[in-house]
């Protein structure tokens, strides 16, 4: 049952990232180690994997050799762990250990018991990622991911820090301030987040239950407009969709974030830490997609003071909200150098 309710920026050039902090000098970041051709949308991260961790039976894919340097990556809403089709093999070719799980409520991950409360709030998925990693024996990792994906990350680097080695976050400091939640953005920015309000009314659970696949191509479409996916590409991720668990974990997140649905009882001590909005204390490079459709890139200013570690922020050019899929060189470059630190 649920209870009662250092900043660095980067400037893209053309075909060149160009870094300016307020300690080195600018630089132009080479591409040769990563470039490499985009997997073709028959590509499947496969075979999957199953662990019991916490409350979840998790399914990952994993890649390259087991001793090498950890790295976790993390998918959103509405995607799956196909955003990191290009990036895995990118980052163990590399001699990263990469694991990239289904989140809850998507593909085949499954909860344990029937009686777990269905939550997607943000202290479920971060503590589900901290079970995965104590499930699979990894002692530290760089965490990475984007969206429900990189605020988990977010989570795991602001609660756990002595278990990141890194943070890359698409779209910066992602914990929610859900005291504030019902504080307006300005209406150009409430009408991207259609979606969300729609999600609080019995009728957007029933139209996510009716077109789980025609809401999830319309936002991979609004939030990713120089993406063109095939329909085989969108068919890979729409089957993780299927999960009998999706609808009421995607409904609860939604409703959670905006104090209008109840937590796990389970998490009320990590809602009571996130509540507090804790600072990120390890190494972060932060990105934004510069036609992200949802959250609008800026230059990183704002969210600087949660980041007390050093920090990188960037912003990547053509990049809708799904990055590591659209630019997924940029993506397993960033995850690199926080390999490297």
């Amino acid at each position: 049952m649920f209870e009662p309710v250092d900043l660095p920026c980067r400037f893209l050039l053309g075909a060149d990232v160009m870094e300016f902090t307020l300690t080195q000098p600018a630089f132009a970041e080479t591409r040769q180690p990563m470039d490499a051709e985009r997997a073709p949308s028959s590509r499947r991260l496969e075979p999957l994997r199953h662990i019991d961790a916490g409350v979840l039976n998790v399914a990952y894919y994993e890649a390259g050799p087991a001793d090498g340097s950890v790295v976790m990556l993390l998918h959103g809403f509405p995607f799956d762990i196909h955003s990191y089709v290009d990036v895995a093999p990118m980052l163990a070719a590399q001699g990263c250990r990469v694991i990239v799980p289904y989140l809850r409520g998507y593909g085949l991950t499954r909860f344990r018991d029937a009686a777990t409360p269905r939550s997607g709030e943000q202290a479920a998925i971060g503590a589900d990622l901290l079970a995965l990693m104590d499930a699979l024996s990894v002692k530290r990792a760089v965490v990475a991911g984007y969206d429900w994906g990189g605020r988990a990350a977010c989570v795991a680097a602001a609660l756990w820090p002595d278990r990141c080695a890194g943070l890359v976050s698409v779209n910066g400091y992602l914990i929610q301030d859900i005291a504030r939640a019902m504080v307006p953005a300005k209406p150009e920015r409430e009408v991207a987040f259609w979606y969300q309000y729609y999600f609080q009314l019995e009728r957007g659970r029933a139209g996510l239950t009716a077109n789980r696949r025609e809401i999830a191509k319309i936002l991979w479409e609004q939030w990713s407009p120089n993406w063109r996916f095939d329909d085989a590409t969108f068919e890979r991720t729409a089957v993780a969709h299927d999960n009998p668990d999706y609808v009421d974990i995607v409904i609860h997140s939604y409703r959670h974030r905006f104090g209008l649905a109840a937590g796990d009882p389970q998490y009320a001590e990590l809602r009571r830490r996130l509540a507090t909005l804790p600072a990120i204390s390890v190494p972060t490079i932060t990105l934004d997609g510069d036609a992200d459709g949802v959250i609008p890139a800026t230059d990183g200013t704002a969210i600087a003071a949660k980041f007390t570690g050093r920090r990188t922020h960037r912003v990547i050019p053509r990049a809708g909200h799904n990055l590591p899929q659209e630019e997924p060189e940029a993506f397993a470059r960033a995850v690199m150098e926080l390999v490297k630190v």
